[in-house]
């Protein structure tokens, strides 16, 4: 069986659901400049730039710069960029199942070993959208790296190396400039990246020439990515899956059919050299993205975070599992539809919109080829309680001035979680006869608590934390004592009775 590459790709034949490039569009230059070879960027904005080629909206392909010296490059060597993204999931209320060999990566190039010919490459002025996935950490200023080293040790040091120089090769054209979309995790991620760029040129006293052609010609976008992308496929899965479609290939990831990348475009530049926007309604330009990040924060994640202690109550294994028990499942859309909805409406979205959203959420839970975890949603369990779902709590007291049942015991269910000893470094708890890792900055507080008050104290210790919530939640009337009624009934092992009780059935 013949490997994934530019010569093997004429002999693959044709059948459902696979969709193979033409060839010619391995020879169309590279007008993107991507850091980092990660599985989202691969399954989401370089999905989307693919789809614009095949459309023949984008005649473009992208340079990836390899940050890290972990790994290596051979595989994309050896498959000249081309992999197998297999799409599967549910979409509207169909099964989809699609086999698409990706063919917008042009060459992979090593920082550590090729810097130069990577700096060559960004002096042509084809080349106008860097994008970049170097994990939240990226985006951060590392007073000791230098922009003139080969390469910088940072990513800002590294972008900032690269708009250098753009701008000497160009002489400072002020029509030369890129459009910059970072896509790490974390608000304002094209703001934050802009000041530390900024920040690290004046630090090295950069030309003052430089900044102003930097601030007047390059826009650095906010954006938002939205998209499960669980990486390569189980080894069994794989290997029937290339007997089916009659060739290797050691890049073959998998993501679901959700997509969505939202970014801020208040420059009409964005727009005008972002052609390939409009090839998929999964790319969304807006001069705010608020809303898409309220929406996925409160309504995705924050149902993860009130869930996932509950669900490992029950002894669910997997998302999809949850979806699978009817009471979780009542739950979940109790939760949304009734408790998250309301507060989430605001003049930004709408109710219509919010609904959307949440019935949009249930249909990926379910998405019968993806396993994941509720352990691992726990991690950091605490400051995920806090940044989604404190706020949420909060704002369905001020619409309703009652107690959010759903909501009560989604916390109730996260402090028996938290409930753990210290076992060598690590906290562990215990439920049902087996053992847990508790991986959560505040794990050693929670034992200690734990350890020594009743159920009453703890809680009231807990709401009351303002280190943890910024503000003390036992001024919340009634919420106190519905979570420790909660709470004890779970202590008891009553988790389905519990839950039952707190769904509207």
């Amino acid at each position: 069986m013949e490997s994934l590459n530019r010569n093997s790709l004429r002999n693959i034949k044709p059948q459902a659901h696979l969709e193979i490039p033409d060839p010619s569009v391995l020879d169309l230059p590279e007008k993107v400049l991507q850091f980092g070879t990660g599985v989202l960027l691969r399954g989401l904005p370089d999905y989307f730039i693919d789809r614009a080629i095949k459309a023949g909206l984008f005649d473009g392909r992208i340079l990836v710069v390899k940050s890290t010296s972990r790994g290596d490059t051979d595989a994309f060597d050896r498959q000249d960029g081309l992999y197998t993204l297999c799409v599967k999931g549910l979409e509207n209320g169909s099964t989809v199942q699609q086999y698409l060999i990706e063919a917008a990566i042009s060459r992979v190039l090593s920082a550590s070993h090729q810097w130069e010919t990577i700096l060559q490459a960004v002096k042509q002025t084809d080349m106008r959208l860097i994008i970049s996935n170097t994990t939240e950490v990226g985006i951060r200023l590392d007073k000791e790296d230098n922009p003139l080293a080969h390469p910088p040790r940072s990513f800002p040091g590294k972008l900032l190396a690269v708009l250098f120089t753009r701008y000497q090769a160009t002489q400072g054209d002020p029509t030369k400039g890129f459009v910059i979309i970072p896509t790490e995790l974390i608000p304002d991620n094209g703001e934050r990246l802009r000041a530390v760029v900024k920040e690290m040129a004046t630090r090295h006293h950069m030309p003052e020439a430089f900044l102003s052609w930097m601030d007047a010609s390059c826009v650095f976008c906010n954006s938002l990515v939205d998209r499960i992308v669980p990486g390569k496929l189980p080894a069994e899965e794989q290997e029937k899956l290339e007997q089916q479609l009659g060739y290797r290939d050691e890049l073959m990831i998998q993501a679901e059919p959700y997509r969505l990348w939202a970014i801020e475009a208040s420059d009409p530049r964005v727009e005008a050299w972002l052609p390939w926007a409009k090839a998929d309604a999964g790319v969304v330009l807006a001069p705010n993205i608020t809303r898409y990040r309220e929406l996925k924060l409160r309504l995705l994640n924050g149902t993860h975070t009130f869930s996932c202690g509950l669900a490992h109550l029950l002894g669910l294994d997997t998302v999809l599992q949850g979806m699978q028990h009817p009471s979780m499942e009542a739950f979940l859309r109790q939760l949304m539809f009734d408790e998250m909805v309301p507060v989430v409406v605001s003049p930004e979205i709408s109710r219509e919109m919010a609904e959307t959203f949440a019935r949009k959420v249930l249909e990926r839970f379910a998405n019968p080829f993806l396993k994941h975890h509720w352990i691992d949603i726990t991690v950091e369990y605490t400051a995920k309680m806090r940044m989604r779902n404190v706020p949420l709590i909060k704002g369905y007291y001020q619409q309703f001035a009652t107690v959010p049942a759903a909501m009560a015991l989604g916390f109730a269910a996260y402090l028996l979680f938290m409930k753990g000893e210290a076992n060598g470094q690590a906290i562990v708890g215990n439920w049902a006869g087996k053992t847990y890792p508790i991986r959560d900055s505040q794990a050693g507080y929670f034992a200690e608590l734990w350890k020594n008050a009743g159920t009453q104290q703890l809680v009231r210790e807990v709401l009351s934390n303002t280190q943890l919530w910024q503000e003390d939640l036992t001024h919340l009337p009634g919420f106190a004592e519905a979570v420790q009624s909660n709470l004890e009934q779970l202590m008891q092992g009553q988790v389905e009775k519990v839950l039952r009780a707190a769904i509207f059935v």
